[in-house]
């Protein structure tokens, strides 16, 4: 039976993955890793050792219809990211919608991602919230932030480490130094850390010690 499973990986803690996600890529035909490098630590910690292929942002528009060919022939494709749940600022997105067109079933299980630990131990409101990702580095970077002005909600970002003092000041010169925010990085891994504040007592923090690791950042609605 032809179908694409969405199955999320830990994104540090190995630990954190779900019993029907290991069950599962030892089942399928084939695993769409993003980085196959990356996913074959996790792979072989599992001792799992279902047929591996690259399928990532730079090739996925030239591998699309390939992979949903052999879906449709027949094969089970789980498709797994670095790490977190698939279409989540990853690759995932255009194959789901190309496998649905071809009345492909898809499944996703649930499991990790980064920004719902980051929201749930913010401490900011977490009943009504937009995940906004990655901000454009430049165009449309401006034009994103004018329209999250007058936003209500908790705002989700994710924040590469090198430009997280650019972020926040981005965020100062549009919220107000005031408003009140959270920065979470390498979640359940080692060295995770959360800090929370107003956007200019989280600059003075950053200014001293340079953020390393994948950052995930909750801003306050108006």
């Amino acid at each position: 039976m032809s179908k694409l499973y969405l199955i999320p990986t830990p994104i540090g803690n190995l630990e954190d993955i779900t019993l029907r996600a290991l069950r599962l890529l030892k089942e399928v035909d084939m695993i769409l890793a993003e980085d196959t490098r990356t996913s074959s630590k996790l792979l072989k910690h599992y001792d799992i050792a279902t047929p591996m292929q690259s399928y990532h942002m730079h090739n996925e528009h030239k591998v699309v219809d390939y992979w949903v060919q052999r879906i449709k022939n027949g094969e089970i494709v789980g498709l797994i990211t670095d790490a977190g749940t698939p279409g989540i600022s990853d690759p995932g997105f255009l194959l789901t919608r190309a496998c649905l067109e071809q009345c492909i079933e898809v499944e996703c299980l649930p499991g990790a991602t980064a920004f719902v630990p980051a929201l749930v131990s913010s401490g900011l409101p977490n009943d009504r919230f937009i995940f906004e990702g990655f901000l454009p580095d430049k165009k449309g970077r401006q034009t994103r932030l004018q329209a999250l002005i007058e936003e209500k909600r908790t705002m989700i970002f994710y924040v590469s480490p090198h430009k997280l003092l650019k972020t926040i000041d981005d965020f100062i010169s549009v919220f107000g130094e005031s408003r009140k925010a959270s920065i979470s990085r390498e979640l359940t891994k080692l060295h995770e850390e959360t800090q929370r504040g107003t956007l200019s007592e989280l600059k003075s923090y950053y200014e001293k010690k340079s953020p390393k690791g994948e950052i995930v950042m909750i801003v306050q609605g108006k």
